[in-house]
């Protein structure tokens, strides 16, 4: 009746980066660290963090083979996910989320929830079976993301940053990933 009203996700896109994406990574990787972290992390700490993570980097990434998938808004980039292998030893995992993030003016809107789904469906087609994260302890708004989209905390580790111990939570979800 009113194919106006009529709701699409025709405007989420979800791909692979690629070269031409390096400045809109290092953007997005920019904006979800300071507003992540700032306050977590000290000031020195953290925009050193940020400034390794140019256009150049992202570069070298997708050049050594990076599992990187883009999530744009209108063709805007609006997140990223890095992913692949697991990493982390004794979790029992194949699968990692090495890195979600998303720009803050595009969190809490369920674009995470998509990205999420997307890179969980990826690694299961890679045959990687179960998906473990691991997340800064003090990030509460990302380990209740992760609780929300049915992680269950497993184990605890830590992180040396700046003289800093930091402790990181690791989340996990088995087999049936």
């Amino acid at each position: 009746m009113y194919p106006f009203l009529r709701m699409t996700t025709d405007l989420i896109d979800l791909r692979a980066a690629r070269a031409a994406d390096c400045n809109a990574l290092a953007d997005i990787h920019s904006a979800a660290w300071l507003g992540a972290y700032r306050g977590l992390l000290q000031g020195v700490d953290l925009q050193k963090m940020v400034s390794r993570r140019g256009t150049g980097w992202w570069r070298g990434a997708l050049a050594r083979g990076v599992d990187i998938k883009l999530l744009c808004v209108a063709d805007i980039p609006a997140g990223y996910a890095t992913f692949g292998p697991c990493r982390l030893l004794d979790t029992g995992m194949e699968g990692e989320i090495y890195e979600l993030y998303l720009k803050p003016e595009y969190q809490g809107l369920g674009f995470g929830r998509t990205l999420f789904g997307n890179v969980r469906k990826t690694l299961r087609s890679q045959r990687l079976r179960g998906l473990a994260v691991q997340v800064l302890s003090d990030n509460q708004p990302a380990r209740n993301f992760y609780r929300a989209v049915g992680g269950k905390l497993t184990a605890k580790s830590w992180y040396r940053l700046g003289g800093r111990r930091m402790e990181l939570s690791i989340y996990a979800w088995p087999q049936a990933n």
